[in-house]
């Protein structure tokens, strides 16, 4: 790997995809800050050699200029699912207008952002959904920025820790069928560590030159229906003697009630109308970007990966064994 930075601030650090991105940053000794609003959030990562957890407030923008000062990237993978139109623009589109500013005013070019599949830069207006709309304008704000920018839109993305199949899996052993909104979208998963393995990529000279935007590759990765994933789900994870439940599909009327059902119950909603609309969009590669081969990675099949954590408890990560010095 050629012109690696050396010194990286990792925003969502915390998170999903964020833990691989620091994990795989921190074998190639690369010094990583991880900023968190509550320490006891960032455990996951804390004992990472070469990581430094840092108590702070990225939507402050003085605190954010003060954490972008003194590194080389920034990694950007700040997102929410669910929430209203003002969430939306606050973590999207406003968090990327502080940090632009704050890479500008620190002299900081190079920024690897993630968005999603299904985000348009050219005119997200157009788009159904307030997520992708957000995501999309977010994506415009940073393409305007003085940056060395690199944009990553995986599809939804799949993993030992991930909140979508083990969601489908474990509901699947409560109920006895699954009445499924949005059953006919179509899909291309992504393994966790292959967008990890991709941002850390773009870390590197090459990668990180000018705005270029990477997809899923239609040639590794497969694509699937909703009702075909909460299928494998439940099958994978042993329901029913590995039957699964049987998976019936809602008309958009049903679907909608279901989705407002859901967003009336405490926490944070499973569906919301507004994952809905963003499921009426493909959330498959067009084939007009590069993919992840482009990068030099070949896409790990869904197949082969899931059967290893769905239905199982215990350790569900690389990180263990980075922290016991395997």
């Amino acid at each position: 790997m050629q012109a690696m930075v050396q010194k990286v601030l990792v925003l969502g650090g915390t998170g999903f995809v964020g833990r691989h991105v620091c994990e795989k940053l921190a074998r190639l000794q690369i010094a990583i800050t991880v900023p968190t609003r509550r320490r006891n959030r960032g455990s996951a990562v804390a004992t990472l050699p070469t990581l430094q957890l840092v108590e702070a407030d990225i939507h402050d923008p003085t605190c954010l200029q003060e954490l972008v000062t003194g590194h080389d990237a920034v990694v950007n993978l700040v997102a929410i699912l669910q929430g209203n139109e003002a969430a939306f623009e606050r973590t999207h589109v406003q968090l990327s207008e502080k940090l632009a500013r704050a890479c500008e005013q620190a002299g900081v070019r190079r920024v690897v952002h993630v968005s999603a599949l299904g985000a348009d830069i050219r005119n997200p207006q157009a788009l159904p959904s307030m997520y992708l709309r957000s995501k999309s304008r977010g994506e415009q704000v940073l393409h305007r920025a003085a940056l060395d920018l690199t944009l990553i839109r995986p599809s939804v993305i799949f993993g030992a820790e991930d909140r979508f199949l083990n969601t489908f899996a474990d509901l699947q052993q409560l109920a006895p069928f699954v009445p499924l909104a949005g059953a006919h979208s179509r899909l291309q998963p992504v393994w966790v560590e292959d967008v990890a393995s991709a941002v850390v990529a773009c870390l590197a000279g090459p990668h990180a030159q000018g705005s270029i935007f990477f997809f899923n590759d239609t040639a590794t990765t497969e694509i699937y229906t909703l009702a075909q994933l909460v299928g494998l789900a439940g099958r994978i994870g042993g329901v029913a003697h590995g039957r699964g439940r049987p998976v019936f599909a809602l008309p958009d009327v049903l679907a909608r009630i279901q989705a407002r059902l859901m967003e009336l119950m405490p926490g944070e909603p499973l569906l919301s109308r507004d994952n809905l609309d963003s499921l009426t969009v493909p959330n498959v590669a067009t084939g007009h970007h590069p993919g992840l081969q482009a990068l030099g990675i070949t896409a790990a099949s869904l197949l082969a990966i899931a059967p290893g954590y769905l239905g199982h408890k215990g350790r569900r990560s690389g990180l263990m064994a980075l922290r016991q010095g395997r």
